[in-house]
């Protein structure tokens, strides 16, 4: 040993006491150091090994992209049920409304049905016009057809 490995009192600087050591020590020790070299050497390995880790983040990243895929799917099938259920309530809602709607024109147009029996010229004049305007608008509508124009 050198000076440098030994201190003053004779112990070496990694804890051991100085001298000779036996070959049954020496076995352990090349053992630990072999068991420490080959669980660097695997360490080293595996930090080389890019194309491993690589394919391992790869996998990782498909898992979290697959959980990810069935928590949107789980979301919006909640989101739709949701629209669904207001969608319906909302239809119910105009249902009623243009029931209640029709009702009120009914009776608007019984009442003027009876005015319209009270003063017959009128109710033909207004059926007259209203033929008129939609004859012209279909005359229109057949020249632009036949025409090409738009």
């Amino acid at each position: 040993m050198t000076d440098e490995a030994r201190s003053g009192d004779g112990a070496r600087p990694d804890g051991a006491a100085g001298g000779v050591k036996g070959p049954d020590e020496l076995r352990q020790q090349i053992e630990r150091t072999r068991s420490q070299l080959g669980d660097t050497v695997e360490e080293l390995a595996g930090k080389m090994d890019v194309k491993g880790r690589a394919q391992a983040r790869a996998a990782d990243l498909r898992d979290k992209a697959g959980a990810m895929a069935v928590q949107l799917r789980s979301t919006v099938a909640q989101a739709g049920h949701a629209v669904q259920g207001r969608a319906a309530q909302t239809g119910h809602a105009v249902q009623d409304k243009a029931a209640q709607t029709g009702h009120a024109v009914q009776d608007k147009a019984a009442r003027a049905e009876g005015a319209g029996l009270r003063h017959p010229g009128s109710v033909l004049f207004a059926g007259a016009a209203a033929g008129a305007v939609g004859g012209v608008v279909a005359l229109e509508v057949l020249r632009r057809r036949y025409t090409g124009r738009r």
